[in-house]
């Protein structure tokens, strides 16, 4: 009976090499990208510069929040005072 599972799961089931080190196992010398370890690294800077610029942006949101917030407040008391004040000066109070 045969199996469903692909050459490469019974290569591994088999224990022999697959990939890379079949390719040297057989004395073949593996097909290398001279610019993979350049592509690498600007791939990592990329994540690492977004994952900073994601912290900071992160921070300025909350700075923005408590700012607005204190704005919002400051805004209401000031009505609220102006808005008592007239309406004891209208009725006397």
């Amino acid at each position: 009976m045969r199996s469903y599972a692909s050459p490469v799961a019974e290569d591994v089931r088999e224990g022999r090499p697959t990939g890379v080190a079949r390719a040297t196992a057989e004395g073949e010398t593996p097909a290398l990208d001279p610019d993979a370890v350049r592509r690498s690294y600007q791939h990592h800077r990329a994540r690492r510069r977004a994952r900073v610029e994601h912290t900071r942006r992160t921070k300025r949101a909350g700075a923005r929040f408590w700012i607005v917030l204190v704005l919002l407040v400051a805004a209401f008391v000031l009505l609220a005072l102006t808005t008592w004040r007239e309406i004891g000066r209208l009725f006397g109070l």
